[in-house]
């Protein structure tokens, strides 16, 4: 069985990881390519990626920027490999390149899709600006494999995820998706409505691009919306719901009719969550109120919009 590494990227410096994991192309059997899919970046950084290329590494480039679904789908369609290894640019590996990679080739006939987990530095980033997001990423996304495998479709991540080339041949990411925000969050969904199995394993990443406060609260503002927006689309709701806790919180509450004072108060004090979580000491449970009464908002405003679904899920 081969691998392929996948790493979609826009405008952001990939050299040291790239140089990094290419030292084991010819050390690693079963390691042997990688393809970088640069999704219309800049000409400095396109300029960048080309010196990279060689030696088992190719740089697979879109003139304008499709989008992370497109980019993912094109590098699938590229690669050679039985296992397509895709990780985000902004990881760092922890240890060696070596030992990860040689991890996830331990790992392979164990499931066709594999999920390696997100690490976060132990100390907090210098920048307060910068603490939002680590502080998130420490308390909610960073779990053990023996945590994730719980919940295996609500805790998947394709920032660090190794997938068997055949699943293809059933799913792609879906290019509708444009929009920044929960692209994770459909893939789970169709691989679950597909009776894919998703094994978590403990072979993480450091996330490293880590966004300033208000960034990140913009961008979570879009993943909200554009979670809305898929519930309209998505066929068996109850299945998604049991794959995303916003989506199942939400569904309880809209039970005992609270949805739409959740968005009153989301309306009247949003700008005053938003001073407190844009702080160096941000309360991870005011930016947990902040984002279910903000997907209530959104909720109350595409119920009444009653748009046509572009395509169904």
């Amino acid at each position: 069985m081969t691998v392929s590494l996948l790493v979609p990227v826009c405008d952001y410096d990939i050299v040291a990881i790239i140089y990094s994991m290419k030292g084991c192309l010819g050390k690693i059997p079963g390691f042997i390519e990688i393809l970088i899919g640069d999704d219309g970046s800049s000409p400095e950084y396109k300029a960048k990626y080309k010196t990279l290329e060689g030696d088992g590494v190719r740089v697979i480039s879109s003139e304008t920027n499709i989008g992370r679904a497109a980019i993912r789908n094109r590098l699938a369609l590229e690669a050679r490999g039985d296992y397509l290894l895709y990780i985000d640019a902004d990881a760092m590996i922890p240890g060696t390149a070596e030992s990860f990679i040689q991890n996830w080739i331990n790992h392979i006939g164990e499931a066709r899709v594999m999920s390696g987990g997100i690490l976060y530095h132990a100390s907090p980033p210098g920048d307060p600006d910068k603490i939002l997001r680590w502080k998130h990423g420490r308390r909610r996304e960073q779990k053990k494999a023996s945590y994730r495998n719980k919940h295996p479709y609500s805790l998947f991540s394709t920032f660090n995820v190794l997938i068997d080339r055949t699943v293809f041949e059933k799913l792609r990411f879906n290019e509708e998706i444009r929009q920044y925000g929960h692209e994770d969050t459909l893939f789970s969904y169709q691989l679950h409505k597909a009776g894919i199995s998703i094994l978590h394993v403990d072979n993480g990443l450091i996330h490293e691009g880590l966004e300033s406060n208000r960034d990140y609260i913009n961008k979570t503002k879009l993943s909200i919306e554009n979670l809305s927006k898929l519930y309209d689309f998505i066929t068996d709701k109850f299945m998604f719901a049991s794959s995303v806790k916003m989506v199942r919180d939400y569904r309880m509450l809209h039970v005992f009719r609270l949805t739409l004072v959740l968005a009153g108060f989301f309306i009247r004090f949003r700008e005053r969550m938003e001073l407190k979580i844009d702080t160096a000491k941000p309360p991870l449970w005011i930016f947990d109120l902040y984002k279910i009464s903000m997907f209530c908002t959104y909720r109350a405003i595409h119920r009444r919009r009653k748009t046509v679904p572009a395509f169904v899920l």
